[in-house]
Parts: C-alpha cells; sequence; structure tokens
C-alpha cells in the first residue's frame, strides 16, 4: 500500500512516517511539506492513499484533496487536523476525502484509518454520531457546498496566498502567472466576495478554514 504524507511541520511527519513504515504491507511513498508539493508528488506517484494535513502552506488540506481526486479518483485521501466537529465532517467529504483523523489520536486510529480507505471506505473518527455520519454518506456529493465553492480553484489558491501575506508579484511567481493576470484574479476575488480590504479577505479565510488563524 503506498501512502503519501503531507504536513507542514518535519517532526509530525516523521512521526506518522515512524507509525506507518511499522505496519507490514504499508509504504511511505511520498512526503510533502506544503500543498503544492502534496498535490505535485501525488501526481507523479499516483498513492493508493494521500494523507494531508489540514492546513497547509501554498494550499491547503482540502483544496489539495479537491485537485487530487479530480486528477486521480482511484486515490483516497485522508485529512489529519487539530479540531473534531460535524462542520468539518462535511467540509471533508464535500471536498472528495473519505476520512479524517483528529492529531491527537492518530498513534492510535492511523493504522485503521489508513487501511479503511484503501479498502474505499470511510474512516471519521471522532464525536461525529453514527446517524449524522450515515447522512453525510448518503448525501454524498450532495452535501451542502461550503462558502469558497463559489470561487474557482484558482481563486481558492489565491485568496490562500493572499492571506498568507503574498504580494501580487509572489502569487504570480507561484502560480506561473503574469503580474496582471494574478492582480485580476486579486480583483475578481474581492468583487466575488464583496470585499473591501486585505483584512477583510483574511477574516473571510480563517472564518472558512482555507488559512490557520
Amino acid at each position: 500500500m503506498r501512502i503519501l504524507i503531507a504536513d507542514d511541520h518535519d517532526i509530525v511527519r516523521e512521526g506518522l512516517k515512524t507509525l506507518l513504515a511499522a505496519i507490514k504491507n504499508f509504504h511511505v511513498c511520498g512526503e510533502a511539506a506544503t500543498g503544492r508539493e502534496a498535490l505535485a508528488l501525488a501526481l507523479e506517484l499516483k498513492p493508493d492513499v494521500a494523507v494531508l494535513d489540514f492546513f497547509m502552506p501554498d494550499l491547503n488540506g482540502l483544496e489539495v484533496t479537491r485537485q487530487i481526486r479530480k486528477a486521480l479518483p482511484e486515490t483516497e485521501v485522508l485529512i489529519l487536523t487539530m479540531h473534531d466537529s460535524e462542520t468539518l465532517a462535511r467540509e471533508v467529504l464535500a471536498a472528495g476525502a473519505r476520512g479524517f483523523v483528529v492529531k491527537t489520536h492518530a498513534k492510535r486510529q492511523l493504522a485503521a484509518a489508513v487501511t479503511a480507505l484503501a479498502q474505499h471506505q470511510p474512516f471519521f473518527a471522532g464525536t461525529i454520531s453514527s446517524p449524522a455520519l450515515a447522512a453525510l454518506l448518503q448525501s454524498g456529493k450532495s452535501a451542502p457546498k461550503i462558502a469558497p465553492d463559489r470561487l474557482t480553484p484558482r481563486e481558492r489558491e489565491v485568496v490562500q496566498l493572499i492571506a498568507e501575506g503574498r504580494t501580487s508579484k509572489d502569487i504570480a511567481l507561484e502560480l506561473g502567472l503574469s503580474v496582471k493576470t494574478a492582480d485580476a484574479h486579486r480583483a475578481n476575488v474581492m468583487r466575488k466576495l464583496d470585499l473591501h480590504s486585505v483584512s477583510e479577505l483574511v477574516r473571510y479565510a480563517v472564518r472558512n478554514n482555507i488559512v490557520q488563524a
């Protein structure tokens, strides 16, 4: 079973790798420190399971999930998070992931979660009730859309980069665009979201789990 892991903290990645490498037939085929690195490695390596941190620089876990699932429908995604709620479960499912594990429970639950996902079965640990989980799984792609879905994938990337303090020039370099195109994306985002300052955009990004406060 080929597994990709992505987390921006070196010590967390090492811990995940150690946990997974100790299990028979599990092979960590790649490691990434940012969302963009994770996406590039997933497209290159085509792992069975991608284990992604919810919050990562450049591209957050949900956006990486959306793009992986679109390009690699056979690759399952497990989200690691510090939080546990039904709202989070909805966001994870809407993005295309099959489950999440709270980081504080990873030592106990990670192997079971990866095994379940490799068999294309969901794994949602935590306080969400069985009836609520069944309803979410039944609703599938019809699960309520979260607010960022009004934006295009590129615009969601731009929102995260602006919220992380990047300039238009930085964004252009990061995304391989001209500065003029980066400025156009910035203007479109502000118009679509009816925002009038970077501080308002940062608050929006935090409220909608695009970046961490």
